[in-house]
Order: C-alpha cells, then structure tokens, then sequence
C-alpha cells in the first residue's frame, strides 16, 4: 500500500502501516479485564482491554489520549501478543523493546505506557479472579513522557 511512499529516516514499512492504520484501536466488548496507565504530569493514559479464555489472550485492544509513538507502538505490540498464551505475551515486552531498537527516551516511555497498560489488565483479571470487584485496574507512570523545556498550556515559547 505504501511501497512508492520515501519513508523518513529510522522508519521501516511496518511502522508506517501501523501509523496509518492501527490495529486493534477502540474499545473491546465484553473484556476479561481493563488495565490503564496514567502520565499524571501530561494526563496521557492507554487503557488496554484484553479478553482471556485459558491463559489465551483471544482478543486484545487499546486507546490512548497520546502521541503517534503509543498508537503505533500499542498497534504493533497487540498484533503481537493477539492469540498467544500469557507466557509468551509477558515475553513479548521485552521482544518489543529489541523490534523496537533504539529509540529516544520520550519514545521509550511511550512503548513504556503501552506496557504498563497490559500489566494494569492483568493486575485487573487476577483481582476479578480473587473476588476483589473492580472495574478496571490503574497504574501510574513513574516517568512522564513530556519532553524538557518544552511550554506546557499557556506558556509562549517565544
């Protein structure tokens, strides 16, 4: 679909259909459990719906108030864990980070939020599973992804 597009510089293919048509986006009906992570510093949270049937993540999805990294590092990352036992989707993590390869600190806590919002659904079904009722599970995030000395609401960067 993209193949006469000149991508910018560090962005394969792959990235560019994720981008341009994320997998996955919107909210699931009828999850197992719902996870979310917070930025309390920008307000920018993932919620994550994941639905298990034995240990299987059967189906998955996300929204995310953020930036163009989260949505295409939670479409990338729900492809990936889509259909596999928890094991291999607890493992994925850290093969995201290796697909991922070098990326920028800001981008890093993007691919961060995306993660913690699946452990924050997984937190979620092992409370539902333990009695406890609770709609959805949240985790705040220790590091903000907002970048140094840039304005914040109302302030002029002039």
């Amino acid at each position: 679909m993209f193949e006469d597009v000149i991508l910018p510089e560090g962005m394969n293919p792959e990235t560019l259909e994720h981008l341009m048509n994320p997998k996955n986006y919107g909210k699931l009906e009828n999850p197992s459990c719902i996870g979310v992570s917070l930025d309390e510093k920008t307000k920018e949270y993932v919620i994550f719906y994941t639905l298990l049937e034995d240990k299987i993540v059967k189906d998955v999805s996300f929204a995310t108030n953020g930036c163009q990294d989260t949505v295409v590092i939670g479409s990338m990352f729900t492809e990936m864990i889509k259909g596999n036992d928890l094991d291999y989707a607890n493992g994925a993590i850290a093969k995201m980070h290796e697909k991922l390869g070098a990326m920028t600190a800001q981008q890093q806590i993007c691919a961060e939020i995306v993660f913690t919002a699946f452990i924050a659904s997984l937190k979620n079904f092992e409370n539902l599973q333990n009695g406890q009722e609770e709609e959805l599970h949240m985790l705040k995030m220790k590091e903000s992804c907002e970048a140094e000395n840039m304005p914040t609401d109302g302030e002029n960067n002039e």
